[in-house]
């Protein structure tokens, strides 16, 4: 009966062993994190091509409250997007644009800046420990695909946005000049 002790505790050993590689070996995400109204929201870094400070931004009429107007990054003319009025967080970043940072959303088909008042961190998570069942997709106005999930870092809670998704189901889109 010890042999049945001792094999079962190998056995739940090497689950253990195993267990720890396939952790190591899971896929791991970099993340741009910054903060909207207080809260942490994260993008992958894939979909960011740059980080810079706030051009000056020339308004644009009849467009959406969010879209802050155009301004030139490298020599590309870009709509500049505030988050925080786009998903009604509050009154948004308003009109001290300069002192402000655009992060620069790119793919094949459009390039947009995204206001933040601070510089963004960068961190690397488990895509294993992104929450997509969490109730904030639940109750979210947003489209379901635009909300990747919530992941817990310690005793932080990071908000995961598709950004190109998002900007895809809104239809706001910049071509390339």
């Amino acid at each position: 009966m010890s042999d049945k002790t001792e094999y079962t505790i190998e056995d739940v050993q090497r689950e253990a062993e195993n267990h720890q590689k396939s952790k190591e070996q899971s896929e791991l995400m970099q993340l741009i994190i910054f903060k909207l109204a207080g809260e942490e929201y994260g993008l992958s870094i894939d979909q960011i091509k740059e980080v810079v400070l706030t051009p000056r931004v020339a308004r644009m009429p009849q467009t959406p409250p969010y879209i802050k107007g155009v301004a030139n990054i490298r020599g590309s003319i870009i709509a500049i997007m505030d988050l925080e009025q786009k998903f009604g967080l509050g009154e948004g970043l308003g009109e001290g644009l300069t002192q402000n940072y655009t992060l620069v959303v790119e793919n094949a088909d459009f390039k947009i800046g995204i206001l933040v008042k601070e510089v963004p961190n960068t961190l690397t998570i488990e895509v294993d420990d992104i929450d997509k069942a969490s109730t904030l997709i639940q109750y979210s106005t947003l489209d379901a695909s635009c909300l990747m999930g919530v992941v817990n870092v310690g005793d932080r809670m990071i908000i995961l946005i598709d950004m190109i998704k998002l900007i895809e189901s809104e239809g706001v889109k910049t071509a390339y000049p």
